[in-house]
């Protein structure tokens, strides 16, 4: 099982929000406050920074705590929602509009790839709960494995490595190494050749 991580911001909160469970913020205000000045950050020196300028968006994300391979590829719209949660291994590939939603932590192993407009949910609502307290899951993403474009992950859900998401595929349970998964939700169609990679 994955690990889940409860957030539950209380500080601050004015009594008619406090209230309305619906209203209250899931995150503290320094929590918010640092994802505000990524966001700038993001918006002003790395979403318009031309598309070879690997290095310069790795540091960028390094500067707000990621933990990057040496030789990490992020591309211009990619979107990360909190770096300081980010570890990645060497020749990770973030794709143009991927975007990693990562209130816990994720790991992308070493060669995974993230293809254009792909989506890592690491998160989700107890809507069970009157709170609707927000639940997160730390995420990994194995060495090799390739979510192609426009495809989703689901929170806590672990793309086993060298696991294949196919195009617009919805990954809801973890993926077996070397699988080869479509549809939504995602379903094994076959095993990836090894000796190729």
């Amino acid at each position: 099982m994955p690990r889940q991580v409860h957030y539950n911001a209380a500080e601050n909160i004015p009594a008619e929000t406090a209230a309305d469970p619906y209203l209250r913020p899931a995150f503290s205000f320094s929590n918010r406050l640092r994802r505000l000045v990524w966001n700038l950050c993001w918006a002003i020196f790395y979403r318009f920074s031309p598309r070879p300028f690997f290095a310069w968006r790795a540091l960028l994300l390094r500067l707000f705590g990621a933990q990057l391979g040496p030789t990490c590829k992020f591309y211009p719209s990619s979107r990360v929602w909190a770096p300081w949660n980010l570890t990645c291994s060497d020749l990770v590939a973030v794709g143009d509009g991927a975007e990693i939603y990562n209130p816990a932590p994720m790991r992308l192993g070493s060669h995974a790839i993230l293809s254009q407009n792909s989506y890592l949910c690491g998160a989700t609502h107890d809507f069970d709960n009157p709170g609707f307290p927000l639940l997160a899951y730390a995420m990994e993403v194995g060495d090799y494995a390739w979510v192609a474009a426009r495809a989703c992950v689901a929170p806590g859900v672990k793309i086993g490595e060298g696991a294949v998401l196919g195009l617009a595929s919805v990954a809801t349970r973890d993926l077996e190494p070397w699988g080869v998964y479509a549809g939504s939700p995602a379903v094994k169609v076959k095993q990836r050749n090894r000796t190729t990679i």
